[in-house]
């Protein structure tokens, strides 16, 4: 019969021990989850606007603040499963990735749409799955939900 503190000790050195899921089903389900929580955006956004009549500008603050949570909580229980830690201190990273995030679309939307002269829609979709692939989900992924694994000593046996 294996005692509490033997299992737990067990379950904690095979937690370390494993693999870290594999990079392109947690690539889908960012991915997936980008799309939700831009229609959550854009749908937060359309309703203040229709039906509480709020302005369209700070609608659109109201959506992408409702949007950012949503994929912040499915980043941490979801998509890169990492509860450990307080959730402060990722909201915090969260937020530098984000702010970021922000600033390389207005750049992008600006190159592409300005300067190329691509429909802003368009450009809007193209710099945006840029973005969410080459920025987004590595930083999430590698900095804001990032699990650290730690090494749990070989239990010593009498």
């Amino acid at each position: 019969m294996i005692a509490l503190g033997d299992q737990a000790h067990a379950e904690a050195r095979d937690e370390a021990r494993a693999p870290r899921r594999g990079i392109g089903a947690t690539f889908v389900k960012h991915q997936a989850a980008s799309i939700f929580t831009t229609a959550v955006d854009f749908g937060t956004m359309i309703a203040c606007v229709h039906f509480a009549a709020i302005a369209p500008v700070w609608a659109t603050g109201i959506g992408a603040g409702v949007g950012a949570v949503t994929n912040f909580t499915l980043g941490r229980r979801w998509i890169f499963r990492n509860r450990e830690g307080h959730a402060g201190h990722q909201a915090l990273r969260y937020a530098f990735v984000s702010g970021a995030s922000l600033l390389l679309n207005m750049i992008g939307e600006w190159l592409v749409h300005d300067v190329a002269q691509v429909q802003y829609v368009f450009a809007r979709a193209m710099v945006a799955a840029l973005v969410s692939v080459l920025w987004n989900f590595p930083m999430q992924r590698g900095f804001v939900f990032k699990k650290v694994f730690k090494k749990v000593p070989e239990k010593k046996t009498a």
